[in-house]
């Protein structure tokens, strides 16, 4: 039987705790998560490339450090705004793990319209991870089957905290805690100083 790989691409933009929470929770179902950053076509970002990387690399390392070595790893080699091109990287890394894509149900009406989703789309499983406000709808999910989709639903429960939101109101408490000080040092999305927990004892 082969082995399993969770590929998780994301715009990370900036990584939220929704984020971190589906890397942790793709820790526990699978042996081995790939996650990278890369450039969404149908969205204009708000931070270069290499930035959301490096913010989504600090995520990783975190959670790394509680569990067993590189079952999480990041691997911006496979990131590119083609899926296609993502999957066909992963597969000649790790030729002997079954790729499971790793998306949100709120891209579930998008997939169809990807390129060449009808090759890409039967190589893989497609897991879906529930997003608050993004109900998984049988109208959705009709035509990924008709191009040969093999869908499994995530048992995940995961925060509401889209990048979307953070991009157009600051809200620390929506950023993994271990990313404030590079944001406020980079004067990344809009936090300050002010965004920063109080050192223990202060007033």
């Amino acid at each position: 039987m082969s082995k399993t790989i969770a590929l998780f691409g994301t715009s990370a933009d900036p990584p939220t705790v929704g984020h971190r929470a589906v890397l942790e929770g793709l820790i526990e179902l699978y042996p081995l998560v790939c996650t990278w950053a890369s450039e969404n076509p149908f969205k204009q970002h708000g931070a270069p490339l290499e930035v959301r990387a490096a913010l989504l690399g600090a995520v990783v390392q975190e959670l790394s450090a509680k569990h067993p070595p590189n079952s999480l790893q990041l691997r911006q080699d496979f990131s590119s705004s083609r899926a296609i091109n993502s999957l066909e990287i992963a597969r000649a890394q790790f030729p002997s793990h079954e790729a499971v894509m790793v998306v949100g149900s709120d891209l579930l009406a998008q997939i169809p319209s990807w390129y060449a989703v009808e090759k890409w789309l039967p190589q893989c499983q497609l897991a879906v991870v529930p997003r608050c406000g993004w109900p998984v709808l049988a109208s959705q999910l009709a035509p990924l089957e008709k191009l040969g989709a093999k869908l499994s639903h995530l048992p995940l429960q995961i925060p509401e905290s889209a990048s979307s939101s953070v991009r157009r109101h600051p809200n620390p408490e929506l950023v993994p805690a271990a990313l404030l000080p590079q944001l406020v040092e980079q004067n990344l999305y809009g936090f300050t100083a002010a965004d920063l927990p109080s050192p223990c004892g202060s007033p």
